[in-house]
C-alpha cells in the first residue's frame, strides 16, 4: 500500500536537514565581546578564534560534499521505498549532529580526543552513504544502465570518505596537525576516479561509434 513514497518530499526535507546542518556551523563562532577587543584588538580578538573558524570552514565544505553526493545519488532513484527512506533517515541523523561534532572539535583543537570524535561522525556519515549507495544500486536497476567500471566507482567513490577519515585518526596518533588536514586527501582520490571513469567512458563511447560506423 505504501511501498513508494514521493521524490520530490525526500529530496527537499534532505535539503533542508543539510541546510539547516550547514548554517547552524557558525553559531558556534561567537562575536568578540567589547572586552576582548579592547584587550587584544579586533584583529588580535579574531585571531583567539581561529579554531573556531577553521573548523566551521572544513565541516561547511565536508557537509558541502556530502550533499552534493546525495544529491548527484538522488538523481539516479525514480521512486523511493522504505528501504532507501530509512538509509537516508539514519544518514540525516548524522548530519544533523555535525554543528556539535564541530564545536567539540573547535574548542578543543588540540584535544585528539575531540578530533577523533568528530572524525567518527564524519565516517558514521560517510558508511551511511555507502549503504544508501549500494541500496540505490540494487533497487533501481542500474547495473542495466550503467557499466561495471561505473558501478564499482559509485561504490568506491562513496567508500573513500569514510575510509580517509579512519586515516585521519590514525594519522593523527602520529602527527596531530597532518592528520587534522589529511581530509584534502578525499579531493585527491575522487579527482583521480572520476578522470579514469570519464576518459572509460569516453574511449568506450569511441569504440561503440567505430563500430556502428
Amino acid at each position: 500500500m505504501f511501498g513508494k513514497y514521493p521524490h520530490d518530499r525526500i529530496v527537499f526535507f534532505s535539503d533542508a536537514v543539510f541546510a539547516i546542518a550547514i548554517t547552524l556551523l557558525v553559531i558556534e563562532i561567537k562575536v568578540p565581546t567589547h572586552e576582548a577587543i579592547h584587550e587584544h584588538g579586533v584583529f588580535g580578538a579574531l585571531g583567539n578564534l581561529l579554531p573556531l573558524f577553521i573548523g566551521y570552514g572544513v565541516s561547511f565544505i565536508v557537509t558541502a560534499l556530502f550533499w552534493r553526493a546525495h544529491l548527484q545519488l538522488c538523481t539516479l532513484v525514480t521512486s523511493f521505498n522504505s528501504k532507501l527512506i530509512w538509509i537516508n533517515i539514519i544518514l540525516l541523523l548524522f548530519v544533523g549532529l555535525m554543528p556539535f561534532s564541530t564545536a567539540l572539535y573547535s574548542e578543543n583543537f588540540g584535544d585528539n580526543g575531540a578530533f577523533t570524535f568528530y572524525c567518527l561522525n564524519l565516517v558514521a556519515i560517510g558508511i551511511t552513504n555507502v549503504f544508501l549507495t549500494r541500496a540505490i544500486i540494487s533497487t533501481q536497476q542500474l547495473r542495466s544502465t550503467l557499466s561495471g567500471k561505473q558501478i564499482h566507482w559509485l561504490q568506491g567513490r562513496a567508500l573513500a570518505v569514510p575510509a580517509i577519515f579512519l586515516l585521519c585518526i590514525a594519522i593523527t596518533m602520529v602527527s596531530p596537525l597532518t592528520g587534522r588536514f589529511a581530509f584534502v586527501l578525499i579531493f585527491i582520490v575522487q579527482k583521480i576516479g572520476d578522470t579514469m571513469i570519464a576518459k572509460s567512458a569516453k574511449a568506450a563511447t569511441e569504440v561503440s561509434v567505430v563500430e556502428e560506423g
